[in-house]
């Protein structure tokens, strides 16, 4: 058994034939750009970002969460490819049940399906990294599987290397920010992901954050019925968000007031956040008719920060509602970012008055007004983009990927509900006497009993 799980590791073999299958079409791409350079041409940049998605789209696997995440970092990558990039699925066609028998075998040995009550043959959900299977056990409980594709390993690492070529493509273009460290963050993420043991961990981390909260569901793991590559969960039952975009405004924005503790409250008391927060990550519990929790169905891309960097998040908030340059600037430098001047700083408060827009106003509100979910955050990019061209590229720190991506897609699920909250009292709710030590303290102690490390 153990044989056969050490076949996926990251193999030469297998990372080869994924740079044939899109190595080619990427270097052709490099090339068009190298020569227009050469010769003084024009890209046709729409052109090019439709044949990067074609490309992309072709592949099941990280790639396309990858893309999808560029798509959301303002100037990541030209416009035009961002807007390509957000129309990636990250569905992919699912394994059959043969593969799906070799696959459970790998794991669990010749006899797993004597493990389990009953093994539905197709999956209920089939995303980029795996698919869900449901299942039962013996006393007849209701079990989600979550299995890996084949050779994840070694397809994570080749995309890894197409990631920083299409990161190159966009460095040749006089970038306005500089990618080093959003590429370090993305791979690191993407690498924990493929380990369903920390995914197991990570839902125990929320399983004790939210014990005392009858709203917030998090599924209990079956630790003898998962491995690095197979996660197994009971079922948490549960309607898709989008089910309830015809309901009242008083339904809409009771899933909405859940969605937003559910993200907020982890962060602003552990500094832990959902950094994947997709409508498929969610299901809504109903009784008599009434939105009365939320199910956290994905635990793979969890994002830990240093509880200073929280307490720069809060500052920032702080220094914005207050008008405390000051206090503005500390906050940006406790996020990473180098080399702040007058310029550098009103360009981020661009970015940063779009993020935190909706906390500032203490007022009943939607997330934003005039605009469509797949669209939002777009057109402030754009001005932060064109702001920072005249300034050089600009090195964005790590800590602002996931952040910047959660907070984007957050308010994507705010959009799709048309919810309208006072999000200015439900923030400030989660703030209210913050205090940096009392959350390390905190957050070693979830950590611990999870079996986490910071």
């Amino acid at each position: 058994m153990a044989s056969e799980r050490d076949r996926e590791s990251n193999r030469l073999s297998a990372r080869v034939g994924r740079y044939a299958r899109v190595g080619a079409n990427m270097s052709g791409l490099a090339a068009k750009m190298a020569s227009a350079r050469l010769f003084g041409g024009e890209l046709d940049k729409s052109a090019n970002a439709a044949e990067i998605r074609e490309v992309l789209g072709n592949l099941k696997g990280p790639m396309m969460k990858v893309a999808q995440l560029l798509a959301t970092i303002p100037d990541a990558v030209p416009p035009e490819y961002a807007s390509e990039l957000a129309n990636l699925q990250s569905n992919a066609p699912p394994m059959g049940w043969g593969f799906v028998k070799r696959r459970m075998r790998a794991e669990l040995g010749a006899g797993w399906q004597e493990r389990f009550g009953s093994f539905d043959h197709h999956p209920s959900a089939a995303a980029s990294l795996g698919q869900v299977h449901r299942a039962t056990s013996h006393e007849g409980v209701p079990l989600a599987c979550k299995l890996q594709y084949p050779d994840m390993d070694s397809a994570v690492e080749a995309d890894l290397a197409q990631f920083d070529m299409l990161l190159g493509l966009h460095r040749r273009m006089r970038p306005a920010i500089d990618t080093s460290d959003i590429g370090e963050e993305i791979a690191e993420r993407l690498r924990e992901e493929l380990d369903y043991r920390r995914e197991a961990n990570n839902a125990a981390l929320y399983r004790g954050i939210f014990s005392d909260d009858d709203e917030i569901r998090v599924p209990d793991v079956i630790t003898e019925l998962s491995t690095r590559r197979l996660l197994t969960m009971n079922w948490l039952s549960g309607h898709p968000l989008l089910t309830f975009k015809e309901r009242s405004l008083e339904a809409r924005n009771e899933i909405a007031r859940m969605m937003f503790k559910a993200w907020w409250a982890p962060f602003s008391h552990f500094g832990v956040i959902h950094g994947d927060p997709h409508l498929g990550n969610y299901t809504v519990v109903e009784h008599q008719g009434r939105p009365e929790g939320i199910n956290l169905l994905d635990y793979g891309c969890i994002r830990i920060f240093p509880p200073e960097f929280v307490e720069g998040v809060v500052d920032l908030y702080k220094g914005l509602l207050e008008n405390d340059e000051q206090r503005v600037v500390s906050a940006y430098e406790r996020w990473g970012f180098e080399g702040l001047t007058k310029d550098l700083i009103e360009i981020l408060n661009i970015w940063a008055r779009f993020i935190y827009g909706p906390l500032l106003a203490d007022r009943v509100r939607p997330i934003a007004e005039g605009v469509s979910p797949g669209a939002y955050g777009r057109k402030e990019a754009f001005r932060v983009h064109q702001a920072l061209r005249e300034l050089g590229p600009v090195r964005v720190p790590r800590y602002f990927v996931f952040m910047d991506r959660a907070a984007i897609g957050l308010g994507s699920v705010f959009l799709h509900l048309q919810a309208e909250l006072n999000y200015y009292r439900l923030f400030n709710d989660q703030i209210d006497s913050f205090d940096v030590e009392q959350l390390a303290q905190r957050q070693r102690q979830a950590l611990s009993a999870a079996g986490l490390s910071s």
